[in-house]
């Protein structure tokens, strides 16, 4: 049986209105990243920085699952061998849609992380700078975010499912942020067959052995059919 490992990124979102992380003149939502998802940034402005997550986690209620996530849905739900989805978007689109299969290896906008203790946790409102962690006591909550220069979530869960996987697919994301953007070398390395689909080559493609370019809400349904056809 196949074991296919599928990473998603802004791409997919994008279509449903969930700003890409990267827009015009490399802002996100009009802060420059440095501003915004990094540790200095979290201490030297903790009040901006939780009120842009704030802000973006309150937009997810403005927002619904598109073509993608459902398909991507589907597919968990159907694909008789593994299957493991590692998305590098933070909004839960995809666990709306319905995807068990799932791994936030950026972390989650719906989550809050104790900087003192680490232990994570369900977090739907705002979160204001120095909230209580009813774990430690420590008023130490932060979003929980991987920013930049911090380790994604679970690598070695990931690394384990590229090296068994006979499919590794790649759908709507840059190629340009690493870890993420190494996976297709890592499966290629382990023989699995690769597949991109996103709307312009990614800084990867030329990784990949097959490419696949337009809207992720047409592309990804139509190779999902195709697979559960097959």
């Amino acid at each position: 049986m196949v074991n296919i490992v599928i990473l998603t990124g802004a791409g997919v979102s994008a279509e449903s209105g969930v700003a890409t992380f990267r827009g015009p003149g490399g802002l996100w939502e009009g802060h420059r990243v440095e501003d915004v998802c990094t540790p200095r940034a979290l201490f030297r402005q903790p009040e901006l920085v939780h009120r842009f997550y704030d802000e973006r986690r309150a937009k997810l209620a403005t927002v619904e699952p598109n073509a993608a996530h459902r398909a991507l849905a589907r597919l968990d739900a159907e694909w008789p061998g593994e299957l493991l989805l590692v998305t590098q978007n933070v909004d839960d689109l995809h666990e709306r849609a319905g995807s068990t299969r799932l791994l936030h290896m950026h972390g989650e906008l719906k989550s809050a992380l104790c900087a003192d203790c680490g232990e994570r946790r369900p977090w739907k409102g705002p979160l204001p700078p120095a909230s209580i962690c009813p774990d430690c006591g420590a008023a130490a909550l932060r979003p929980d975010i991987v920013f930049f220069g911090e380790m994604p979530y679970q690598m070695n869960r990931i690394e384990r499912a590229l090296a068994e996987a006979d499919l590794f697919v790649s759908i709507g994301t840059s190629g340009a942020v690493y870890p993420a953007a190494g996976f297709v070398q890592t499966a290629r390395r382990h023989g699995a067959a690769t597949l991109e689909l996103n709307l312009d080559p990614s800084e990867g493609s030329l990784w990949f052995g097959e490419s696949r370019m337009g809207p992720a809400g047409t592309l990804v349904p139509a190779w999902v059919e195709q697979l559960l056809a097959e």
